[in-house]
């Protein structure tokens, strides 16, 4: 796997790499040139070469999907993607202007242009929301103030397209997002709900208005589910004088119920924009936090919320597509199999168009001993084998809307693919067999294991040898999952 060096002067697909720009803690910024191209350029490049999370790479990945589906002027425009095989990189439009990261410093900002550029916002909110993508990262610093009065939204690393497979939820257990500004519904890994953008806005506005987050800055999982029942300090009473109509619109953004908060982002814009027009209820009126009775009813009533919540997911969900899962072994020596499996996958897909293909393979991780997350060379272990996954699956020539690609780490590679069916309603799963051994008819085997755990059909693929069947490797054993 050829690997591009990113440095000042080179050259990358017909991009000139400039000056280093900004180094973030998942990716690095470089101004870039093409001469067929007349406008400002950045080329985005994920950190993997140090070893990096699988987050910040499958985060990676949503972004190359999602950026070239978007239009108009609240996103940057999409310009060229380099493969993980080579140098994985984004070339966007550099957006001119600056992120309202700085402006945090000023607050408490003035009345009129909290409401100013909270309208600003969710009317950007609103156009990206129409184009079926919910950011699900509102900061400060993701947020671009342009000179022209624009709001522009960048880093959609953690974002969701409606109409496209969600990489991070289906790989991950961990709710995603970051800690100040996620929705309670994101505690729970729903990631489909564009109000909860509405929540985001509403921390952004509060910190705007009064100089603090409502929720402290919050670094585990029990920090971040006080918001469920612990309300925030009332801006009145860290703002004297503070206008009931933006005090009611701040804490509505901020309801632990999406139902209670504005339904979409265009009504919001609308009471920022007339503050005469905004009725004012309880919240207007708020001058302190809840009692301590209250809250711990709302203590006690956060599980009951959970487990709503959670029915209130699977009640919403589409009509199910099914999902075919291909367990692919990558172990050297394994190429035929592999080949026989592809061909065994090519088939069932075409016969069912409306289904989605996920491929999918372990990365065995110790249980005890150190993992190192680079090979002897320096290679991350990670991409290497997304690399060789999208390599097995490229011959079957399937769109990228049918099509997704998961490198799972776990110590156990049967529970970690059992999991990810049950997770994501898997429909059948197709892999391979591994070769009889007395070890594998003692210890049993992963194949084994899966046929008689999984929660759906399960194909089975085996090579014919001119001696009768002969079981081939599994795509999860500890040789190479």
């Amino acid at each position: 796997m050829a690997r591009e060096l990113l440095q000042t002067g080179a050259t990358i697909d017909g991009f000139l790499i400039g000056e280093k720009i900004h180094v973030g803690g998942m990716a690095e910024l470089w101004s870039v040139t093409r001469p067929d191209i007349d406008v400002p350029l950045l080329m985005k490049a994920p950190l993997i070469l140090d070893g990096e999370d699988a987050e910040a790479i499958v985060g990676f990945e949503m972004e190359q999907m999602i950026l070239p589906m978007l239009t108009g002027p609240h996103a940057p425009r999409f310009f060229a993607a380099g493969d993980f095989a080579s140098q994985p990189y984004i070339v966007m439009e550099r957006l001119p202007g600056h992120s309202l990261f700085p402006r945090i410093e000023d607050a408490p900002l003035p009345t009129a242009e909290i409401a100013d550029l909270g309208a600003r916002i969710a009317h950007g909110l609103a156009d990206l929301h129409a184009q079926n993508v919910v950011h699900l990262d509102i900061k400060p610093s993701n947020v671009i103030h342009k000179p022209d009065g624009d709001i522009a939204f960048v880093d959609f690393g953690l974002s969701r397209h409606l109409h496209l497979p969600d990489l991070l939820a289906e790989e991950f257990r961990l709710p995603m997002g970051t800690g100040p500004y996620m929705a309670p519904e994101q505690l729970f890994r729903i990631r489909d709900d564009r109000r909860s953008d509405i929540f985001a806005l509403g921390v952004l506005l509060y910190h705007l208005a009064v100089g603090v987050r409502p929720f402290g800055f919050p670094r585990n999982g029990r920090a971040l589910r006080r918001r469920l029942w612990k309300d925030p300090v009332p801006p009145v009473k860290l703002v004297p004088g503070f206008p009931p109509w933006l005090q009611e619109i701040i804490l509505r953004c901020l309801e632990v119920r999406p139902e209670d908060r504005y339904p979409n982002a265009e009504q919001l814009a609308f009471d920022l924009r007339h503050a005469d027009q905004v009725e004012l209820g309880p919240r207007a009126r708020r001058a302190a936090t809840d009692g301590l009775f209250t809250r711990a009813k709302r203590f006690f009533a956060a599980a009951g919320y959970e487990r709503a919540t959670f029915a209130q997911r699977t009640q919403a969900q589409t009509p199910h597509a099914p999902i075919i899962m291909a367990a692919v072994d990558l172990t050297p020596g394994g190429e035929a199999l592999a080949a026989e499996l592809r061909r065994i996958v090519g088939e069932k897909i075409a016969s069912f168009p409306e289904a989605r293909l996920a491929c999918v393979n372990v990365l065995k991780q110790n249980r005890v001993q150190l993992n190192y997350a680079l090979d002897a060379e320096g290679r991350n272990l990670h991409v290497q084998r997304l690399v060789e996954l999208k390599d097995w699956a490229r011959p079957l020539g399937l769109a990228q809307t049918r099509l997704t690609f998961h490198v799972l780490e776990a110590p156990d590679p049967a529970a970690a693919l059992l999991g990810y069916a049950r997770e994501n309603d898997v429909d059948q799963i197709l892999l391979g067999a591994r070769a009889s051994s007395t070890l594998r008819r003692y210890l049993g085997s992963v194949s084994a294991q899966i046929v008689a755990e999984a929660p759906c059909t399960v194909t089975v693929v085996r090579l014919k040898q001119l001696r009768g069947e002969v079981e081939s490797p599994v795509p999860s054993e500890p040789a190479q999952a």
